[in-house]
Formats: C-alpha cells, sequence, structure tokens
C-alpha cells in the first residue's frame, strides 16, 4: 500500500499537464489481489470525454491489468494450474498466502494467459550451443471430452430435485430423475477421447569417440489443433534451429506409423529421415505371432524373439516373406481362421508400407534413435498427468490454453513467458494510453499455424 501510494503521489507531483480536453478527477480507490493479500489503494482517473471513457494513468505506468490482480500472483495461480486441478490449485495459494481467487477466476487467468502463447512460441529465443543432429519425435494422445449432452446439461438449469434435502436424500433423488443408464458393451469406452498432437525437439552431438551425446536444449510442444499444425510448428522450429531444409544438416523424425503424420512428414520434411518406432513394430509382430500360435506359448515367445532379430538386423523383408507364407499356408475356412488371416494380413500390409522407414541396422550404426522414448513419456508427464485423470471432462478450446502453459512450464520458459506478457502489455497501454484486462472467459480457437 506504501508503494502505490507513493507512486501515485510522485505521478501527481510530475504530471500536473495532460491533454487538452481530458480531466483530472479526485483518486478513485480500488482493491487489488496480490501475495501480500487483497490491497486497497487510490490513484487519479483521467477522463477523455463524452462517450471516450477515460484511463487510469497509475495502472498504465505499473502494468497492472484492470481486473484486479497483480501479474505475480496470476502467475502463481497460473504455474500451479498447469500441474494440479483448479481446486487443488486454490488449496496450494490458501495454504501458502492465506488467502486466493476462486476457482473460476483462476481458469480465467489461464485462458487469459493463455491468448498470448503462440505468439511466444513463435518468437521463443533460439536454444544456444545446439547439436549437430535434429531429434523430432510426434505422437498423440487422447483426453476425455465433455461430450454435447454432458455440455447441455452443464449449462442448463440446476434441477430442483432434493432442494432442501440432506447430501443422501439428493444424491437418491437425482439418481432416480436420472434413470438407469444404458449397459456397455465389452471394451466399449466412455471417455469421448479428443487427441492431442505431442511434438518433441532435441538435438545431439557427435563426441570424440564417434558417439551421439543428448538430449540437449530439448523442448515440448502440444496442440489440440489438427495433426498439420503441429508438422508445421515443428518444421518453423527446426528452421530457427538451424536445420533447414536446404541445410544438408541431419534431422530425423521419429514416429508410430501414423498415416497423417507421415503425409505431413513427407511434405514439410522431404529431407528428414523418416523412423518408425520399433517398439511399435513390435507390437504388430506380437499380433502377427498371436495368430499362428497359442497365446501366452513358448511358440509364439520364440517366434516373435526371431523375427526381432531379423528386425533388428536390417531383414525386414525376411519377416514379410514369411508372414506371405503363413497366410498361404492357413485353411481359409474353419473356426476363427477369417479373423486370424485378416490380422496378418493387416500386420503385412502395415510392414510393407514402411519398409523404407525400419532400417534400424543402419541406424544403430549411425548411433541415431529407434524409439520415441522421449515423446512417450511427453505424452505420460505432459497429457495423461493432468489432463487425464478420473472425472474430468475438457472442452478443446479451453483445454488448449493449459495445455500449451504446461508446455511452456515443461520448457523452463515461464519466467521469461510472464515478463514477455508483461512488457507486451504495459507497452501497449502506454502507447494506447488505455487499461487492459488479462482475464478471460471466453477461450481463444485452436490455433490456425500451417493449416
Amino acid at each position: 500500500m506504501l508503494f502505490l501510494c507513493s507512486r501515485e503521489s510522485q505521478w501527481r507531483e510530475n504530471n500536473q499537464i495532460i491533454q487538452k480536453g481530458h480531466k483530472l478527477q479526485v483518486p478513485n480507490d480500488r482493491v487489488i489481489g496480490t501475495l501480500f493479500g487483497k490491497i486497497r489503494y487510490w490513484r487519479t482517473y483521467i477522463f477523455r470525454g463524452k462517450n471516450e471513457g477515460g484511463y487510469y494513468p497509475l495502472d498504465i505506468e505499473l502494468g497492472l491489468p484492470l481486473d484486479g490482480f497483480s501479474m505475480l500472483l496470476r502467475s502463481y495461480a497460473a504455474k500451479l494450474a498447469t500441474k494440479m486441478s483448479y481446486a487443488q490449485s486454490v488449496i496450494m495459494l490458501k495454504m501458502f498466502l492465506d488467502w486466493s481467487p476462486c476457482q473460476r477466476t483462476v481458469e480465467e487467468m489461464v485462458l487469459g494467459l493463455g491468448r498470448y502463447t503462440s505468439e511466444w512460441f513463435e518468437s521463443s529465443p533460439i536454444p544456444k550451443n545446439d547439436g549437430e543432429i535434429l531429434i523430432i519425435q510426434i505422437d498423440s494422445k487422447a483426453s476425455p471430452t465433455a461430450t454435447e449432452e454432458e455440455l447441455k446439461k452443464r449449462r442448463g438449469k440446476r434441477s430442483k430435485n432434493g432442494e432442501g434435502k440432506s447430501q443422501r436424500q439428493r444424491s437418491k433423488a437425482s439418481r432416480k430423475c436420472r434413470g438407469s443408464k444404458k449397459r456397455k458393451k465389452k471394451g466399449s469406452k466412455s471417455k469421448n477421447g479428443k487427441s492431442a498432437t505431442i511434438v518433441v525437439m532435441y538435438t545431439l552431438k557427435r563426441n570424440t569417440e564417434g558417439l551421439l551425446d543428448g538430449p540437449i536444449n530439448k523442448t515440448v510442444y502440444a496442440s489440440y489443433a489438427c495433426k498439420r499444425h503441429a508438422v508445421a510448428i515443428a518444421r518453423r522450429e527446426a528452421d530457427k534451429r538451424g536445420f533447414p531444409k536446404e541445410s544438408g544438416k541431419i534431422t530425423q523424425i521419429v514416429t508410430d506409423g501414423d498415416n497423417d503424420l507421415e503425409r505431413y512428414i513427407d511434405e514439410l520434411f522431404p529431407e528428414a529421415i523418416h523412423t518408425i518406432d520399433v517398439f511399435h513394430v513390435t507390437e504388430y509382430l506380437w499380433e502377427a505371432g498371436h495368430c499362428l500360435y497359442k497365446e501366452g506359448s513358448d511358440e509364439v515367445i520364440e517366434w516373435v524373439e526371431a523375427q526381432k532379430d531379423a528386425l533388428y538386423n536390417g531383414r525386414i523383408l525376411d519377416i514379410i516373406k514369411e508372414i506371405e507364407e503363413w497366410l498361404n499356408t492357413l485353411p481359409k475356412k474353419g473356426p476363427g481362421m477369417k479373423g486370424k488371416r485378416e490380422r496378418l494380413q493387416k500386420v503385412k500390409n502395415y510392414l510393407e508400407k514402411r519398409i523404407n522407414k525400419m532400417n534400424y541396422k543402419e541406424l544403430q550404426e549411425q548411433d541415431l534413435e529407434i524409439g520415441s522414448g522421449a515423446v512417450e513419456g511427453a505424452v505420460k508427464y505432459v497429457m495423461a498427468k493432468r489432463f487425464d485423470e478420473g472425472g474430468m471432462r475438457w472442452i478443446k478450446e479451453r483445454a488448449e490454453a493449459l495445455l500449451q502453459l504446461r508446455c511452456i512450464e515443461i520448457n523452463g520458459d515461464w519466467e521469461d513467458f510472464i515478463s514477455f506478457i508483461h512488457n507486451k502489455t504495459s507497452k501497449n497501454a502506454r502507447e494506447l494510453n488505455n487499461n487492459f484486462f488479462l482475464k478471460s472467459k471466453i477461450p481463444d480457437p485452436l490455433p490456425t499455424y500451417g493449416v
């Protein structure tokens, strides 16, 4: 309070002259939420004229938004929200600050900061001391998404059943009103998952022994936008890090063989070495083995291990040939034969289409990547730990802001990002001579870069 009052006094001493037609009014009081609690202070209001409104010069000078919270408190609340639920974030703030904005306000803070994430990723600084080989790993992960029916219930009027009764009686009345649920079929899922695409980028540097050390300058990017957007972001970051198409440097991309990703990679990374994750290919070998031998038997284990040896030794054509021989041997009729033949044909087609992306022997000789462990870990840490817990139901546009903020925090850029927003909004406010808001109730649309 003393600091704010002091700055207001300084402003009044140094800025007695204002623009013609503007009126200097008596200071108005205001309450602002800070790390020290809610603070009341007074600041001068300048009235421009009828239909033009006015502004608070002290708020503009200090970069204080009109939504009533300091940038440091906003930073803490949003950062906590990237690591735990909104409700838990409020509890943590109360534990350490003795007060907290409400849960809805924290979410609005996240949505407000989320409006600047695309601009931050585009203008973020180039990593220093980068390696000589760029590795890009891409994968997808679905998070539970609210259905239209769930959203209709959430946004509609609350039922009055059980009003004035105990929690137990309200629950019984709610179940009775809701009726019985339709029984799910075996294997059916209800989370209505919508996929986010995750990109992990890092470089490798060859040491004196000829081996590649790393990862160096690893970064994560994730978005609910279409897969082409994620690949386009990877292209932009590769160019920024000194790996454009014509650079002659090695760029390797590792995926799980997704058809859409393959198409976009061929278009945007024609120079890259595209590799299919070897462990994903191994899963297909197990599926083929279960078509030939009893699941869990010694025969299926022996057969799969033999195929894995061939796979690692660059003999993918031998594997395809053996599967083709089995297809010619298996009877076309009989109990379960149709399903076995279809699954075996599926494995054969998958391998044949990706022969040039499974040269694991050559890749191991060059000490390049043959697995996608980095992005698999990111899928679990970035997505699953925050977006796929029990009871969660997301709206993609609202989850997008939180997802990108989580990536910024994981990349270790949080403080720089907050400074970027503060400098940008403060500069705009000074240039336009207008106050601003940093909270938002409405999420921005999904990003469209590269789409």
